[in-house]
């Protein structure tokens, strides 16, 4: 069974920083594509960053320079590096995962969906 675990979210600062954790079981972490996305109250979910098994990586506009997106393989964990957070920034983030994706980076589908990690910014 596929299972994704997303953690590491809390309340911080403005300007300050927080990594998301998205770990994985149930698939071989050698072929993959895992994204990260964030629905802020009353917004739709939007696409933040993703990575392929290739260390292919993409980010949004609103996150480039700002956020990070790795993979550590031996620990089938991939994070989200959060730095110069923002009160827009607040969201539940998710983490998402295609196995087997090949060259794929950030795929219109994914089969496996974490649960949410809440990340509040104040002012």
């Amino acid at each position: 069974e596929v299972q994704l675990q997303a953690s590491g979210g809390g309340l911080v600062q403005a300007g300050g920083s927080l990594r998301l954790s998205c770990t994985a079981s149930g698939f071989t972490f050698d072929d993959y594509a895992i994204g990260w996305f964030r629905q802020a109250p009353g917004k739709e979910r939007e696409g933040v960053s993703c990575i392929n098994s290739n260390d292919a990586t993409s980010y949004a506009d609103s996150v480039k320079g700002r956020f990070t997106i790795s993979s550590d393989n031996a620990k089938n964990t991939v994070y989200l590096t959060m730095n110069s957070l923002k009160p827009e920034d607040t969201a539940v983030y998710y983490c998402a995962a295609l196995p087997e994706a090949g060259r794929l980076l950030c795929p219109y589908e994914y089969d496996y969906w974490g649960q949410g990690t809440l990340v509040t910014v104040s002012n």
